[in-house]
């Protein structure tokens, strides 16, 4: 069962969301970054459960270990490890799932491909493995800003259900999203995003959406022009977090409906530096970083869990029904923001070494 992402800086992820803990190994970080716990802290109580009225009720202080690979204040360069505990599991409120498969979760199938499963809150495919890849990113934030001090990456909820939010990438401010609950850049939509998620929850139902992020400041020349294109890096990336279901660049589907002419990004000179009059492309052109602001968005499913009865199967291929149960997210995309910086930071790290490396640039 692969677990790890990145070339250079490597992560492999481990733990079950109701096991002992959750965390990960981060290899290929360079020495002499300045990093503590408070670093990786900080942005896993931005991930962490319990944290609004409009997210699931699971109370885990999320409390990070660094383990290894840091001496005095600052990075070896030798691997990092990083713990985090478990502390309010309760896996006796799963127990029905150990012989019923719950719909559109992967039960089914990590029964069918693996012939067993840690059925205890999704063990493996929970949610809470994304534990790990926020500390590893909160580490890749910080050698970008070494590296790269003018990048900068920024999500936002766009959009929960057909309630759009309207937000200037170009503007925005992480003070803009953290000012609310929902993670919206658009204080008109706040209240008419949070009454619905609540409404939702009540009826024992879950809702989806779509998440936005711009990288701001990216320099140019990051990324591959084949397989490792820098899009479909950070696709690949977005889509193999939970719940995800789409992922579009720039102008994305709604590119299909414009001419070339009417897509073309034009070049200019500002100064000395090459621009574009559009963004069409989202920042990236054959696959490499053209320094405009990188724009994408990604689409969440609905919570899988509901809490009303479904029809199911069980393990012996028995038609029956289950009811959700345990603590959930009535909607995901909330805590699923500092997600999506997490796993952008993790790619942009991981090519920006790479382009170093190549360049020496």
């Amino acid at each position: 069962m692969s677990s790890q992402l990145g070339q250079l800086f490597r992560i492999s992820t481990f733990g079950e969301s109701h096991g002992g803990g959750v965390g990960v190994v981060i290899d290929g970080c360079p020495p002499l970054i300045p990093l503590n716990e408070s670093d990786i802290q900080k942005e896993l109580d931005r991930r962490r459960p319990g944290q609004s009225e409009v997210t699931t009720p699971r109370n885990e202080a999320d409390t990070c270990e660094i383990l290894s690979g840091t001496f005095e204040g600052q990075t070896l360069g030798s691997p990092i490890a990083i713990l985090v505990r478990n502390k309010d599991h309760r896996p006796e409120a799963y127990s029905e799932m150990a012989e019923k498969y719950r719909p559109s979760h992967a039960d089914y199938t990590y029964d069918a491909k693996y012939g067993t499963r840690n059925w205890q809150g999704g063990g493996r495919s929970s949610a809470r493995e994304t534990i790990g890849r926020v500390a590893a990113a909160a580490i890749a934030k910080k050698v970008l800003k070494h590296l790269a001090p003018d990048l900068e990456t920024l999500a936002w909820v766009k959009s929960i259900q057909e309630i759009n939010a309207d937000v200037n990438p170009l503007t925005i401010t992480s003070k803009d999203i953290e000012s609310n609950i929902v993670r919206t850049g658009d204080p008109q939509v706040v209240d008419t995003m949070i009454t619905r998620i609540k409404d939702i929850r009540s009826q024992g139902n879950s809702i989806g959406g779509t998440i936005e992020c711009v990288v701001r400041g990216c320099p140019t020349g990051i990324g591959e022009p084949v397989f490792d294109r820098l899009e479909a890096d950070l696709a690949k990336a977005m889509l193999s977090l939970p719940a995800t279901k789409g992922f579009e660049i720039g102008s994305g589907f709604s590119g299909t409906l414009l001419t070339g002419a009417e897509h073309n990004d034009h070049f200019y000179m500002e100064g000395a530096k090459v621009r574009t009059r559009t963004n069409h492309s989202g920042g990236v052109q054959g696959g490499i970083s053209n320094g405009e602001p990188i724009l994408f968005r990604i689409a969440f499913k609905p919570t899988a869990t509901i809490m009303s009865s479904q029809p199911t199967i069980s393990k012996d291929h028995q038609e029956t029904e289950l009811k959700g149960r345990g603590r959930h997210d009535a909607c995901v995309l909330p805590r699923a923001v500092p997600m999506v910086e997490a796993m952008t930071n993790l790619t942009l790290c991981d090519h920006l070494l790479r382009h170093r490396a190549l360049t020496g640039q």
